[in-house]
């Protein structure tokens, strides 16, 4: 049950490292220790791809908005060009699916090469044993 997910992640209180190895769109990133719980450290991988939703789904609803807030002017579009800015908003978002652009604005520590995993993550574990234990709260829990 995600919900219980979510309680859990949030109400923990020991050190939480991230590593984001492939896609990781909004809900998914909250639940799995997104940077909003705050983790220790959280590291991608270049493969990985960060954003609220895919890149093609991103794209149909922005057209969508877009198509809507010119038909309110009283203006049309055409089919061409509604396939032209279809491309236009899917590249622009697929560019800001990468890793490389997450990490530029802070949203993830740093990009590093799958076979630095291990080494990161134990120096979270060592800078993690120097830091005070929190106050546990188990917040609510409703079965």
């Amino acid at each position: 049950d995600g919900a219980k997910m979510v309680n859990a992640m949030a109400n923990s209180t020991v050190p939480k490292f991230t590593l984001i190895v492939g896609n990781s769109y909004g809900a998914g990133n909250y639940a799995m220790c997104g940077k909003a719980y705050d983790p220790r450290l959280i590291y991608a991988w270049p493969t990985a791809q960060i954003a609220v939703m895919s890149g093609a789904s991103a794209a149909k609803t922005l057209l969508q908005i877009r198509v809507s807030s010119l038909k309110a002017q009283g203006k049309t579009i055409a089919k061409e060009e509604e396939e032209e800015l279809l491309k236009e908003i899917t590249d622009r978002y697929n560019d800001q699916l990468s890793p490389y652009y997450a990490a530029s604005r802070l949203w993830v520590d740093g990009v590093i090469d799958p076979l630095e995993t291990r080494k990161m993550v134990s120096m979270g574990i060592e800078a993690a044993n120097h830091a005070p234990v929190e106050k546990f709260n188990v917040g609510v829990i409703q079965t």
